[in-house]
């Protein structure tokens, strides 16, 4: 079992590898503006995850909200 979790972690030759493979396919100038991407689609994921738990709160709330009616005597 420890033999299986030391093979998933990789050293840091492995890393810097990886790291060295994605600059030789991609080029250094188009990895930021790659990494800017990824930023902005993780933004406009939580923005609209946050949008839609806001609409169903907010729906829920006016639906078990009792309506204030007033008793004509």
């Amino acid at each position: 079992m420890v033999a299986f979790i030391t093979m998933a972690i990789p050293n840091l030759w492995s890393i810097g590898f990886i790291v060295l493979l994605v600059l030789l396919l991609f080029g250094a100038k188009k990895i930021p503006d790659m990494m800017k991407g990824v930023g902005r689609g993780v933004k406009e994921f939580k923005d609209a995850v946050n949008k839609d738990y806001s609409a169903e709160e907010g729906s829920s709330k006016s639906e078990s909200k009792p309506e204030n009616k007033k008793i004509e005597e």
